[in-house]
């Protein structure tokens, strides 16, 4: 074909100028205009770069995987308007419609067939192989078990063997020491006959004349035979009344502890009870009246336990062990609500309480230790509100020493009085301060007369109570508060031994997702450690960590140490005594009991 022009060649392919300008320039053809001349190689080429769009290079014949097929329709809409005018609009619908080839969809269905195909032969296998190693599992087991066996079985024979050849060489010594015996008594027999049939001289006597007299020796009484058991076993002899026996008897008792006790067989108790109408097993667990009714019906008698034995047992083995040394004082922070008592804390450990509580009321016991320059102090911090009062009260159980906080302007309020009313009733010595004296109508003589009248007197008007006045918010006074539990701790003389099985107290408990159990608690002696037993009132458990009051966690605690454990059994109650036993089985029994009364 001779050459022509690019618009001709457009004309002859039915396709725009522009279009094939494009498709010219992606096949590496370039012309500038439509008046352009296209040659034959340039066409060639131009058939080449679309197979290889559409297909495959020198299979001409290959069909697409994909055909877009896009269409244009033009047409006019003559519209009709008011006052008889009309005009004309131009419509143009363009389509497009895209056809995927068969043969691409079921070798795309084929490949996810067998993709399915080798993931279920995966399975497949992981199951078998899983199943192949339970059952070799399964049979190392039984070889191991019938190798146990066997072992046992040959130890047993050759104990059996061993015993049979013990016993078969007494018997042939005991033969033998008899007929040795034997040989020797007749020897001695045979001597003797022969010295007295001779005279002193050696002659031999025949006969012995009528009137000779001599003294003859006495005979000596022959020894009892005794009876000695050829297999080398002493003899039992069964008594012939019966034997009876004291049993003691607990809250409860197991059918085969009972039949220990009364050195009898656990079937006779079985039947004994069967007798009485209860099916009972080995293991069962009898209550205390019944187990009396079996005991008196064989003949024994009954010893009731005291009910608080192991308590008593626990409290003389958890007794102080070592030398008592000086421990830092417990101290309890009480007052009416909003008088500064958080405030008070928060300035003494630097840190920040009250602003993360509800409406700034302290909701919980919160427990901290302050290092001062004269020495160490645990801080209780009590909630002020009167719906806490059965809380203050416990916090007051278990201080040393109670800082009560009233505020300056205020003065002496209702729950001030409950608070005095709890430390005298715990016979805790008071240190009131007075709080709030940056305020400009502070008033703390007016303070003092009020705590007078409620029978709080100071020591400056002759009274035992000290009283500092202090500023939460600006921290004046801080310093002389604590100077003056320090030194009301002199005076209490405050030891207790860090040696021993741990006592305290418990201040909170509760449940926390995650973490199972979380008790606060007050050690007042000993040492509690990590992976001991701890007993809290009706709950037990063996401590599994133990974290101090920032949240880190510690190993040991010692006494006037307030620590966080994990591990009870479930949360016992606040103010229940703690202490850590050495084993579990005893706490889980005192634990049981507790929980029976």
């Amino acid at each position: 074909m001779a050459e022509i022009t690019v618009e001709q060649f457009a004309d002859v392919l039915k396709v725009s100028v522009e279009r094939l300008i494009a498709q010219l320039a992606e096949a590496g053809i370039s012309v500038d205009g439509p008046k352009d001349t296209v040659s034959d190689d340039d066409k060639m080429k131009l058939l080449s770069h679309l197979r290889r769009s559409h297909g495959r290079e020198g299979e001409p014949t290959a069909a697409p995987k994909k055909i877009t097929l896009k269409r244009k329709q033009q047409s006019e809409l003559r519209l009709s308007g008011g006052q008889g005018r009309s005009r004309t609009v131009s419509l143009e619908v363009r389509k497009k419609r895209t056809y995927v080839n068969r043969g691409v969809l079921e070798e795309q269905a084929k490949q996810a067939q067998d993709e399915l195909d080798r993931e279920r032969d995966d399975e497949r296998a992981k199951r078998e192989a899983e199943k192949q190693a339970q059952e070799e599992k399964r049979l190392e087991a039984e070889r191991a078990t019938r190798e146990r066996e066997e072992e046992q079985e040959r130890q047993r024979a050759e104990e059996q063997a061993r015993k049979d050849a013990e016993a078969k060489a007494r018997a042939d010594a005991e033969e033998q020491r008899r007929k040795a015996q034997a040989a020797t008594a007749a020897a001695n027999k045979k001597k003797e006959s022969e010295r007295r049939s001779s005279t002193k001289y050696g002659r031999k006597e025949l006969h012995v004349s009528q009137d000779k007299s001599g003294r003859r020796r006495k005979k000596r009484p022959a020894r009892r035979p005794v009876a000695v058991s050829r297999d080398g076993k002493h003899g039992f002899q069964a008594p012939t009344a019966p034997v009876a026996r004291e049993v003691v008897l607990g809250e409860t008792i197991t059918v085969s502890e009972l039949a220990q006790q009364m050195a009898i067989k656990a079937n006779e108790v079985i039947k004994s009870l069967m007798k009485m109408g209860m099916m009972v097993t080995i293991n069962q667990v009898l209550d205390q009246d019944t187990a009396q009714l079996v005991v008196e019906e064989m003949g024994h008698s009954v010893k009731i336990r005291n009910e608080n034995e192991l308590e008593d047992a626990l409290v003389v083995s958890g007794e102080s062990q070592g030398e008592e040394i000086p421990r830092a004082p417990v101290v309890t922070v009480m007052g009416h609500v909003d008088h500064g008592k958080t405030s008070l804390l928060d300035y003494i450990r630097e840190s920040r309480v009250a602003s993360g509580e509800a409406g700034g009321i302290t909701q919980h016991i919160g427990a901290y230790r302050v290092n001062h320059d004269k020495g160490t102090i645990t801080f209780l911090d009590t909630p002020g509100h009167e719906a806490f009062t059965a809380m203050r009260a416990r916090g007051a159980q278990a201080t040393d020493i109670v800082i009560l906080v009233v505020a300056a302007d205020d003065g002496v309020m209702p729950q001030t009085k409950e608070a005095i009313a709890h430390a005298k009733a715990a016979e805790v010595p008071m240190i009131v301060a007075i709080n709030k004296m940056d305020r400009p109508n502070a008033d703390p003589d007016r303070v003092k007369n009020e705590l007078s009248a409620n029978e709080v007197i100071p020591e400056d008007w002759g009274g035992d109570t000290q009283m500092v006045p202090v500023s939460a918010l600006k921290g004046d006074g801080i310093d002389e508060l604590l100077d003056a539990v320090l030194l009301q701790a002199e005076v209490l003389e405050l030891t207790a031994s860090d040696e021993g099985p741990a006592a305290g107290v418990v201040l909170e408990s509760s449940l926390e997702k995650g973490r199972g159990a979380v008790a606060t608690v007050l050690v007042s002696r000993g040492r509690l450690s990590t992976g001991e037993v701890l007993l809290a009132g009706e709950e037990f458990g063996r401590i599994r960590a133990m974290f101090d009051e920032k949240g880190e966690s510690i190993e040991t605690a010692g006494p006037s140490t307030p620590v966080v454990v994990l591990g009870l059994s479930g949360t016992p109650s606040a103010g229940d005594d703690m202490i850590s036993v050495e084993s579990e089985r005893k706490a889980r029994e005192v634990a049981e009991h507790r929980q029976s009364k």
